[in-house]
């Protein structure tokens, strides 16, 4: 793949995440890491996600600062106007197999893969887990290929064990029998039961499409010269070491927000926060949050894609209230589903706030969850929502609504025990009863455990920290493909 007048030039790497929030997100966060090491970086998004960073987040000006940092875009296959929450989130996977798939080689080939004047041709390709066709391009061409997975590695690892699981056959999930223990899982035999499974397991026929994307994408990954996760030894050390055994060049790096921070600190003098956000924040809540006695608000946010029904929206509601806390309560526009494609917030939701809560249609969460304020995180388990929290030391209670977010939550209450874990369950009285024993009754235990947890994190991301050399591992690495 050489390139006249390319001598001189730093590597050049692509990097690809699937178009969901959280994805794009972490991958943000790793180009930034890198363009500090003097790499050059595209960043390859779909038109929608590209849209919707230039319109609500701090995008080209924090970017500017990186003359190696440039993005390019491609279609997803989907109509702009396509749901991009609920259960409709995850059609992006096969319509980019279909249609993204094509497209990204075209352009590749077309493009000279990507070399400019002033940039050597694609280095080395790091792409979402989910994205084979990327992975068949890089091998097809002899060009590296890392994986980077945004998900937990407890996901990856169970997914990469789903060949096991349907021999087993834990998969698919029957609906009777989720509490019984799985064996198939390495590491994971005296804990995880069937319904900590992630989501894509929660199929009624092993012919699922979703089901055989992950299945194939997983199993394929040991073919990447790499493999990049976004969580901390201390965290999943025991899972690490599974994964490594297949995987022998892992680079575990986060958690990458926090990571991100630490190197802008040190490089720049500067941490300031970052958004990546598909949505416009909502700021007023930090002033309001202000006002709030120390950890005494409990945090309530399921993420991007979530959406909830109007008697769950009112089951959690009735469930705040009663429990007498102070509460943050970020909802999507989108959130709700209600009849007739109405999606309204509920008026009566809105009046009962008013004595103890506050509601924004979406938050500054890193900044959220690091105020005095917060004592508790009320979440759907998702990774970076997950990291966030506890790296701020800020117990959960998790309610998994998709994907990696049921095997997060069980580690979260089972394995660190930070938290608690409600899935499957949607009561006003559970609700009510767990956010006293995690602010109130179980409050100190819960407490000493995630700060302890949150030790353990910022020691990772800073000089000498296992994330903070695996970075340096991986920055050599990429630099020596140009040796």
């Amino acid at each position: 793949m050489g390139h006249q007048g390319a001598e001189g030039l730093p590597p050049h790497v692509l990097l690809f995440p699937l178009p969901i929030q959280g994805h794009v997100n972490s991958m943000l966060k790793l180009a930034e890491l890198l363009c500090l090491a003097d790499i050059h970086v595209t960043m390859l998004v779909s038109d929608y996600s590209h849209g919707r960073l230039l319109k609500h987040a701090n995008i080209q000006s924090r970017l500017a600062r990186y003359p190696g940092f440039c993005f390019r875009t491609i279609s997803d296959g989907l109509p702009e106007d396509h749901p991009r929450a609920g259960d409709r989130a995850m059609e992006v996977i096969p319509s980019m197999k279909t249609v993204t798939g094509p497209l990204f080689k075209a352009m590749m080939i077309s493009n000279n893969c990507l070399a400019s004047e002033n940039r050597r041709p694609v280095t080395c390709i790091v792409a979402d887990g989910v994205l084979g066709f990327a992975g068949d391009f890089a091998l097809e061409k002899g060009i590296p290929l890392i994986y980077f997975h945004s998900a937990s590695s407890c996901c990856f690892w169970s997914c990469f064990c789903l060949h096991e699981l349907i021999e087993a056959g834990d998969i698919p999930l029957k609906g009777n029998g989720m509490d019984m223990l799985v064996s198939s899982v390495p590491g994971m035999e005296d804990f995880l039961r069937r319904r900590d499974l992630p989501g894509f397991c929660r199929v009624n026929d092993v012919a699922d499409p979703y089901l055989q994307i992950i299945k194939v994408g997983c199993k394929q990954t040991p073919r990447a010269q790499g493999v990049i996760e976004n969580t901390f030894d201390d965290l999943e050390g025991p899972i690490l070491s599974q994964i490594r055994n297949q995987c022998p060049n892992l680079y575990s790096v986060g958690p990458l927000h926090a990571h991100l921070k630490a190197r802008l600190a040190e490089k720049m003098k500067s941490s300031t926060a970052s958004s990546n956000s598909f949505w416009e924040e909502d700021r007023s809540c930090m002033t309001w949050l202000d006002s709030q006695p120390s950890k005494s608000v409990i945090y309530v946010s399921f993420g991007s894609i979530t959406v909830l029904t109007r008697d769950q929206l009112l089951e959690f509601w009735f469930g705040l209230i009663n429990s007498g806390r102070r509460f943050l309560w970020v909802m999507r526009p989108d959130s709700i589903a209600g009849d007739n494609g109405d999606s309204q917030i509920p008026t009566e939701l809105l009046n009962g706030t008013k004595e103890r809560g506050y509601m924004v249609s979406w938050a500054p969460q890193e900044d959220v969850l690091t105020h005095p304020a917060i004592g508790g995180f009320l979440t759907h388990s998702g990774w970076n929502s997950t990291l966030e929290s506890i790296i701020a030391g800020v117990p959960m209670i998790c309610w998994p609504y998709i994907a990696d977010q049921f095997i997060n939550s069980r580690f979260v209450s089972e394995v660190w025990k930070i938290g608690l874990d409600m899935k499957d369950t949607c009561d006003r009285l559970i609700v009510e009863t767990m956010i006293r024993d995690l602010m109130e009754a179980r409050k100190d235990e819960f407490q000493q455990r995630a700060n302890q947890m949150a030790k353990l994190a910022k020691q990772a991301v800073h000089e000498g920290g296992s994330s903070y050399s695996n970075v340096d591992r991986l920055i050599d690495y990429i630099k020596s493909m140009i040796i």
